[in-house]
């Protein structure tokens, strides 16, 4: 055991001292204890005990068993959640995703070893104290992604690991190790065999990678993207994306991307082959409209309107990695809406009850969205001001058309 400076927190480490209160092995495990020797920002905290789930029931007040037949637990102290799993080794993955059989047994080194990666197979104690058979902390160091024993056993147990090889890549910007690389070449079309939403869940987080640009060029070499949605329709995809790409901020953008490089196949096509949500879809269609409004009109007041602020970093994200425009600004932008007169249709002086009160001998209908709309335009666009009396008049000299 070495011994570290951890950035878990005090809260944190206190669970793991009511287990060891309890005469039991606690550790804190995976992507956190590889997170907190790069000094990173953690998120998630997961714990492995010798403890079994009916103990660890007994030992804190509030547990939900959300995966007993894993050994798994959640408990909530301290107003944090902590995923706690027993000790346990893993038989053959007949589905590729789910172990045959679970067997528990009390060594930590003998759960250490059924993970995918050396740099999540290290264990730590509250006390700092790190397990690391397999040399993660070394690979840390030399910033290589490395299986736990055997690439191919790995590889074929869960395939997604493939992906997730890529995934740490794209995070850590660190290089495969070349075993590995030949078998996730070799094994790549076992990925058809994968649910498309666990792997859009790990591309999302690979297009999310601070250093995209070293995952991207793994993804260009291992032809993976012949396995995947859409992508293995149009391969040439790929090698369409700018060397030099970006971090994206959602997967809905990434989709955009996609289909702004090449529309043969529909935002609504891209979506339901990758299973996205209705968030990331609406969020995708909404980027690709504004980019195409941007296109024909260039940057006006009606598009920075239009565009939800929330989307304005991907859409400059997309300008600059789809039509090579690196001009727009963030503040720009920022700029151009504090100076809006207007910030939605509700702002308006007159609604759709004023017009029909107006023009009472007219039957409600589409007229009444296509004035608002109009005159929405107007006054975004500085033609009209937003006063009773200017909207008034004009409405007078464009009078509604007959039905």
């Amino acid at each position: 055991m070495n011994e570290n400076k951890s950035k878990i927190s005090p809260a944190a480490k206190e669970v793991l001292k009511i287990i060891e209160s309890h005469q039991f092995q606690a550790y804190f495990v995976g992507g956190c204890v590889r997170d907190s020797l790069l000094k990173k920002d953690i998120t998630d905290i997961d714990i492995a005990t010798s403890a079994s789930p009916e103990e660890i029931m007994d030992i804190f007040s509030a547990v939900i068993p959300i995966g007993l037949e894993h050994g798994t637990v959640l408990v909530r102290h301290q107003q944090e959640s902590y995923e706690i799993t027993t000790f346990r080794t893993e038989s053959t993955y007949s589905n590729q995703r789910h172990p045959d059989k679970v067997v528990f047994v009390t060594d930590i080194k003998e759960d250490l070893a059924r993970r995918d990666f050396t740099i999540n197979a290290m264990a730590m104690n509250y006390r700092g104290e790190l397990v690391d058979p397999f040399f993660g902390q070394t690979d840390l160091q030399q910033r290589l992604i490395r299986t736990v024993r055997q690439p191919e056993e790995r590889f074929q147990e869960d395939a997604l690991r493939i992906i997730r090889a890529l995934r740490f890549s794209s995070q850590l910007g660190f290089t495969i190790d070349k075993a590995a690389l030949i078998e996730m070449k070799r094994l790549a079309p076992s990925l058809e065999q994968i649910s498309v939403e666990r792997i859009t869940q790990e591309m999302e987080k690979f297009f999310q990678g601070d250093a995209i640009q070293s995952g991207l060029q793994y993804l260009k070499e291992t032809k993976i993207a012949c396995f995947l949605p859409i992508l293995k329709k149009s391969p040439q995809l790929v090698e369409q994306i700018p060397e030099k790409l970006t971090p994206f901020q959602s997967f809905g953008e990434v989709i955009a991307f996609f289909y702004l490089l090449d529309p043969t196949y529909s935002i609504a096509a891209w979506t339901k082959a990758w299973k996205c949500s209705n968030k990331e879809k609406n969020v995708a269609k909404h980027l690709v409209e504004n980019v195409e409004r941007w296109l024909q009109e260039g940057r006006t007041n009606w598009l920075v309107y239009n565009l939800e602020e929330a989307c304005f970093s991907m859409f400059i994200h997309l300008l600059a990695d789809v039509y090579n425009n690196r001009t727009l600004r963030l503040q720009e932008l920022l700029y151009i809406k504090e100076k809006l007169p207007i910030l939605s249709r509700k702002e308006l002086c007159i609604d759709g009850k004023w017009l029909q009160n107006h023009f009472i001998e007219k039957k409600s209908g589409p007229w009444i969205g296509q004035v608002l709309q109009e005159i929405e335009y107007l006054v975004v666009t500085g033609q009209l001001n937003n006063n009773l009396l200017e909207i008034k008049e004009w409405i007078q000299c464009h009078p509604p058309e007959s039905d």
